[in-house]
């Protein structure tokens, strides 16, 4: 066993002395140690159930043979840090979560590993720690929240929370509306109940072959829960004897697999940031073109919540990502011979799976669109791309000309949405929110919901080197590279530019002459960094670019 070193033999005594301080016996050390790797905390909603699926998961360990042994990982609460500071440090904790995951799990030296995580930079932190670490591990996320209910019956959610601010604003609702949706938009614990980044990233998980099946839609307050949460420490001590690791299932077309339902589910933009940065610490490269290629022949088949009215628990109930999966493998979309951590291959996982509500997974045959829910755009206004999430666009907002609103921060741009001064028609940039820049890659939901709530969504456009929550929703364009900090065009643009967007040609063109464009890079220089000191200062000297996956490099 990978833990001898630390368990065997007279060189290890003071391992052992060390061991037995923590109450272990010498039955319990001759047996595999299983880290459990728990994201459990009091501050993010989706991870104060995950003390319960930790000792689910401790429970299977033992049922199976083995010793679990739990240590924690960090994450953030992206909707408590948004519109501030704070989220500058979300993405940021991707690379903390892996880094520190990285360093516990060969520190001490486990078998095996059982990840908890649940909620946005959380997931993809610990798929990529494990890609790194390479010994066996399984996923088993804390699951979605219920959707709420309003006093009226609507179900709503967390991102019809952010569009009632603007509503608000807007003279459209007061603040007792406001309240009523307060008290309702999150009614349980779990990562937030739409397709957002939370939920987004769990279903990849399981997509990928990383998770049991409904890793990603059993909801969180459901005993069926911790019946996975216990059968996943079952698992992970077959896997551990078979000594299948995650870069065995983790590979070039397992990713391809994941981008593939990624698009039949209209997924969060930002999985487009994780999937690569997964990706590359498995020795993989994933480009942005790879994502236009796999839409184009990827039917859209769910419309979950911020592009529908449909929930992660419907998605559950229809039959989950396995159902999805089905639906895609008839048109041969997918690879089913893949291993996955259920110790069977894709095919032998999908035996038996129907979709039980077509309404909510719709058949193959009839899709939402014929083209995936991510598409991304290139022109001289991003030339190496950006992202949309074209599932959630107004029809009327496909194709888009108009003048530039400038904006050099999340801040100016939200008071001038609230003042009034954005009219139908207008494109909002806001730049210098870049990995670099921001730095961190804020989420611009603030901005995209309040231009929503104030029912704008339908004829104004928001382009940002920054990125957007997976609650966003509209002609939300984001992930612009390369951004304004290291030199992008976006940094160039002014008030009144015109701006073409065309989501169904995958292109993005800024309408200026190229004699304009060389006066305007003669004047520029980049801006004072906006933080000197500390973690974001280094995170932005090594930083990539939003196209790369925002690595560290």
């Amino acid at each position: 066993m990978r833990s001898d070193v630390v368990k065997k033999g007279i060189p290890a005594a003071p391992n052992r002395s060390l061991l037995y301080a923590l109450g272990y016996t010498r039955e319990e050390l001759e047996r595999p140690l299983i880290g459990v790797v728990c994201s459990y905390n009091e501050i993010v909603p989706g991870h104060m159930n995950l003390d319960k699926i930790a000792e689910a998961v401790k429970a299977g360990v033992r049922a199976a043979g083995g010793t679990p042994v739990e240590f924690p990982a960090i994450a953030v609460c992206d909707g408590i840090a948004m519109g501030h500071v704070g989220m500058k440090y979300s993405l940021v904790t991707r690379d903390l979560i892996a880094d520190s995951t990285e360093a516990m799990a060969m520190a001490h030296q486990f078998d095996g590993l059982v990840m908890i995580p649940n909620c946005d930079k959380n997931v993809p932190g610990l798929l990529m720690a494990a890609a790194r670490v390479n010994v066996p591990a399984i996923f088993v996320s804390g699951g979605p929240m219920l959707a709420g209910t309003l006093n009226d019956g609507r179900r709503t959610c967390l991102s019809h929370m952010f569009e009632a601010v603007g509503a608000y604003y807007a003279g459209k609702l007061d603040e007792a509306g406001v309240e009523e949706y307060e008290q309702n938009a999150c009614p349980t614990c779990g990562s937030c109940s739409g397709m957002y980044t939370a939920n987004s990233m769990n279903c990849l998980t399981e997509a990928i072959g990383m998770g049991l099946g409904g890793n990603g839609t059993i909801p969180a307050v459901y005993s069926a829960r911790l019946r996975l949460a216990k059968q996943a420490g079952m698992k992970i001590m077959e896997l551990v004897e078979k000594n299948i690791r995650p870069r065995d299932i983790m590979t070039q077309a397992a990713f391809h697999n994941a981008e593939t339902v990624d698009m039949a589910l209209g997924c969060s933009t930002n999985t487009m940031l994780h999937l690569p940065a997964i990706a590359h610490e498995c020795g993989i490269q994933l480009s942005f073109d790879m994502a236009n290629e796999i839409s184009e022949k990827t039917p859209n088949l769910c419309h979950l919540a911020p592009a529908g009215d449909t929930y992660m628990e419907d998605l559950d109930r229809a039959g989950g990502v396995y159902g999805v999966m089905a639906e895609l493998a008839k048109a041969g979309l997918i690879d089913t011979s893949l291993m996955t951590c259920t110790g069977k291959t894709v095919a032998e996982n999908l035996a038996g799976v129907v979709n039980r509500d077509p309404e909510v997974i719709r058949p193959i045959g009839n899709p939402y669109s014929k083209t995936g829910g991510i598409a991304v755009l290139k022109g001289n206004l991003a030339p190496d791309g950006c992202v949309v999430k074209q599932s959630a666009v107004a029809p009327e907002m496909m194709r888009h000309t108009g003048p530039a609103r400038v904006f050099n921060s999340e801040e100016e741009a939200i008071k001038a949405i609230y003042d009034g001064k954005i009219v139908a028609g207008d494109v909002v940039i806001i730049r210098y929110e870049g990995p670099k820049g921001g730095p961190g890659m804020r989420e611009m939901l603030n901005p995209t919901s309040a231009i929503a709530g104030m029912g704008l969504d339908r004829e104004v456009a928001l382009i940002t080197d920054g990125r957007f929550s997976g609650a966003t929703r509209g002609a939300s364009i984001g992930h612009v590279s390369p951004e304004a900090a290291s030199g992008g065009p976006i940094g160039l643009v002014e008030d009144g530019d015109l701006i073409t967007i065309d989501i169904p040609e995958h292109t993005i063109q800024w309408l200026v002459s190229d004699q304009v464009l060389a006066v305007r890079k003669a004047k520029w220089s980049c801006p004072e960094p906006k933080i000197k000191t500390g973690y974001l200062a280094r995170y932005a000297k090594q930083v990539s670019s939003a196209d790369k996956g925002a690595i560290l490099e």
